[in-house]
C-alpha cells in the first residue's frame, strides 16, 4: 500500500518533471503530489519552464558541431604548431565558449523567445492535466458552493470574476480552486459531462490588455485561450475541437457579458 503522505524529496520532484523517477517511486511519487496541490502546482511551473526551454533552445542543441571545434580538427592543429595539449584544451575551451558557445546562443536569441502567454498556457495545460485525472480531490470548492467561490478567488485575484453556467451544454460544475499563476494568482474551475469527460477554465491576469482566440494542442490535450481586458482565459478539454470550440463559445460569451473586470 502507498502512503500518500510519505516525504518525496525535491530531487525526485525534478525527476518526475523530467521523466527519470524510477519505476518503483512513481506511483508513491504521483500520488504525494495528488496530496500536495501546491507542490503539483510548483511541479506545473516546473514544467512549463522546461517547455519554454525546449522550445526555443532545442533545435540548436542538436544542430552538429562546427569542424573547428572537433577533436580532430583540434588535433591537428597541435601537430602543426606543436603546443602543449594543455595549451591546447585551453583554447579549445576559449574557442568554445566565445566561438561556439556564443554563436550558438546568438542563433538561439535571433528565434521567437516564448512569451507570458505561452507559459500561462502551458501553466493551463499542466493544471488540467493533472486535476481531471483525480476522483476525490478534483477541487478544494465544491460546485455548489459557487456563491463563496466566486467571491474567494475572485478577491485573491484581485478582479471580478464569474463562473459561467454550461449546464445548457452538458456540463455541470464539479467546482474550483487557487492555483499560482505566471503573474500571480490564478483561478482554476472544472466541469464534468454525463460521459465522464472533464473541461476546465483557467484565469488570471495579463500583462497584454487584449488578444484574439488562440488554439493549442497536445497529444491529448486541447486548449483556446484569450485575454480580454487584462485578463487571460484558457478553455482546456479532450483534443476534440468542435466541442471545445463549443465549450469554449459558452464561456467566452459569459464572461464578456459579465463586463466587470478590473483594470
Amino acid at each position: 500500500m502507498i502512503d500518500r503522505d510519505s516525504p518525496v524529496t525535491e530531487d525526485e520532484l525534478h525527476a518526475y518533471v523530467d521523466g527519470e523517477v524510477p519505476a518503483d517511486r512513481l506511483e508513491a511519487v504521483t500520488a504525494w503530489l495528488a496530496a500536495h496541490p501546491e507542490q503539483a502546482a510548483l511541479v506545473a511551473v516546473w514544467r512549463a519552464q522546461g517547455e519554454a526551454i525546449r522550445a526555443r533552445y532545442g533545435a540548436v542543441a542538436n544542430e552538429p558541431v562546427p569542424d573547428r571545434l572537433k577533436l580532430d580538427q583540434l588535433t591537428r592543429q597541435q601537430r602543426s604548431t606543436g603546443r602543449s595539449w594543455a595549451a591546447l584544451a585551453a583554447a579549445a575551451v576559449f574557442a568554445l565558449i566565445v566561438g561556439g558557445g556564443a554563436g550558438w546562443m546568438a542563433r538561439g536569441a535571433s528565434a521567437a523567445a516564448p512569451t507570458g502567454f505561452d507559459a500561462f498556457t502551458s501553466d493551463a495545460l499542466d493544471a488540467h492535466k493533472l486535476y481531471v485525472v483525480e476522483v476525490r480531490h478534483p477541487v478544494e470548492v465544491p460546485g455548489d458552493e459557487r456563491a463563496h467561490m466566486t467571491q474567494w478567488l475572485s478577491k485573491r485575484l484581485g478582479v471580478d470574476l464569474r463562473i459561467p453556467d454550461l449546464q445548457s451544454i452538458g456540463l455541470k460544475l464539479v467546482g474550483g480552486r487557487l492555483l499560482p499563476g505566471p503573474t500571480g494568482a490564478a483561478a482554476f474551475y472544472m466541469y464534468e459531462g454525463p460521459s465522464g469527460e472533464r473541461f476546465t477554465i483557467y484565469c488570471s491576469k495579463a500583462g497584454v490588455p487584449e488578444s484574439a482566440l488562440h488554439f493549442k494542442e497536445g497529444e491529448r490535450f486541447a486548449a483556446f485561450y484569450w485575454v480580454d481586458d487584462k485578463v487571460a482565459f484558457a478553455v482546456s478539454g479532450p483534443a476534440d475541437r468542435e466541442r471545445l470550440e463549443q465549450v469554449t463559445k459558452s464561456v467566452y460569451e459569459q464572461v464578456d457579458r459579465s463586463g466587470g473586470r478590473k483594470s
